[in-house]
């Protein structure tokens, strides 16, 4: 399955959540019914993803976490908050840079229609 096709997936199954839950939960609540709905949907991924962090060619002693990694290829990032900052597009493009990702998804469930609370990141690296 191509990036574009696994996006649509997945954003079909971070809408189901919604549908069913509607905004103004925790994030671990949206992460918990998002796992069983990818699940359901048999969708290969990674929930709570540890990334070492290499530093000019050495591991750093500190790991940052991915909300989820699908497919080994698409970063997905989870927010439940009021207003989505550049911060958190930035940090979602640095999780994808980091790990030589080509794109991610920013899902924002703390809103009344979700399709408005999803931003798709495109790390433009080179190998």
């Amino acid at each position: 399955m191509n990036l574009n096709d696994l996006s649509h997936e997945v954003i079909g199954a971070a809408i189901e959540v919604h549908r069913n839950l509607g905004p103004g939960l925790l994030e671990s609540v949206y992460q918990s019914c998002l796992f069983v709905e990818l699940q359901n949907r048999k969708i290969s991924f990674k929930a709570q993803a540890v990334v070492p962090i290499q530093y000019k060619g050495k591991l750093i002693e500190k790991d940052f976490i991915l909300d989820f990694l699908i497919e080994e290829s698409l970063v997905v990032e989870l927010k439940s908050l009021e207003v989505v900052l550049p911060v958190h597009k930035a940090q979602l493009l640095t999780y994808l840079r980091l790990t030589n990702k080509s794109l991610g998804l920013l899902i924002n469930f703390n809103e009344v229609l979700l399709t408005n609370g999803i931003t798709r990141i495109v790390n433009n690296f080179k190998e």
